[in-house]
Parts: structure tokens; C-alpha cells; sequence
């Protein structure tokens, strides 16, 4: 996990889900992990809403870019 972390700037360390995609390592297990490690997916700011049909069903299918984890959790 430390291979896949970098500074956040709340002290705490982040792991970018592509980084988890890109190790090829059990993702339901990299997932466990970071959950039993305090781990909260990144919160963003909420993008002004698109026109168009589809656009509330399109924004909210996404899973979070990148989950942080407390300055503690990679010691």
C-alpha cells in the first residue's frame, strides 16, 4: 500500500483508485483493507449540474477517484 500512496494534503496519505486498477492486485481486497484502515473515499465538490437528459444518472454512476486514509494507517 505504501508502493500506491502519495501525501494528501490533509497529512493523511491518498490512493487513487487507478493506481489500485493498475497494481493488477485483488481489488475487493485492496478495498477491505483501506475500509479496516479508516480509509473515506475523497470527497469533491459537487459539479454544476449538465443539461441534458441523462446527466444526473451519468454524474452519480462513478466510483470515487481516490480514497484518504489517516497519516497513521500506512505506519
Amino acid at each position: 500500500m505504501i508502493r500506491l500512496s502519495r501525501a494528501h494534503p490533509s497529512g493523511g496519505k491518498v490512493i487513487e483508485r487507478a493506481a489500485i486498477l493498475a497494481s493488477g492486485g485483488d481489488l475487493e481486497a485492496v478495498m477491505s483493507w483501506i475500509a479496516a484502515h479508516a480509509g473515506q473515499p475523497e470527497t469533491t465538490g459537487s459539479a454544476k449540474s449538465s443539461r441534458g437528459l441523462h446527466a444526473s444518472r451519468v454524474a452519480d454512476a462513478h466510483s470515487p477517484r481516490r480514497y484518504v486514509l489517516p497519516a497513521e494507517a500506512l505506519d
